[in-house]
């Protein structure tokens, strides 16, 4: 069965891409050391593990190209907010630390808030407020 999940993110620059999440607010994962090559961070309260490696280690591990997020997206990143608030601020920190919002925040469907950044390597993440009270049934 299976253990545990994580998600191995290709970028160009590990300090740049460091000092980029670090300013959203994830949290340094201390069992791995921060290299010129990788890094990790915990996202949210169950502790996702994201790791970060250099697109030519990445390539290493999967024996192919990484994806060139200017013509496609290959994965869409989702992190649960708790109020539209929090949409709205985690937009602002990606923003100010150099991302670029691509969808802002605003409501769907009468019970989603959300919006939309890309991080420095072309990743697309999408933050939500989903408040299932809303929902219809």
């Amino acid at each position: 069965m299976t253990k545990d999940i994580w998600v191995n993110l290709p970028v160009a620059n590990i300090s740049k891409s460091v000092d980029f999440f670090k300013k959203l607010g994830f949290k340094a994962n201390e069992r791995f050391p921060f290299t010129e090559t990788m890094a990790s961070f915990f996202i949210g309260e169950k502790n996702f593990v994201m790791m970060l490696f250099t697109n030519s280690v990445i390539e290493g591990f999967c024996g192919n190209k990484i994806s060139d997020t200017s013509k496609g997206t290959e994965v869409l990143f989702s992190i649960d907010a708790e109020s539209p608030q929090e949409v709205d601020q985690m937009l602002q920190k990606a923003e100010d630390a150099g991302g670029k919002i691509y969808a802002n925040g605003g409501e769907k469907d009468g019970w989603m808030y959300g919006g939309g950044f890309i991080d420095l390597d072309g990743h697309r993440w999408n933050v939500l407020h989903m408040d299932f009270s809303k929902m219809s049934k």
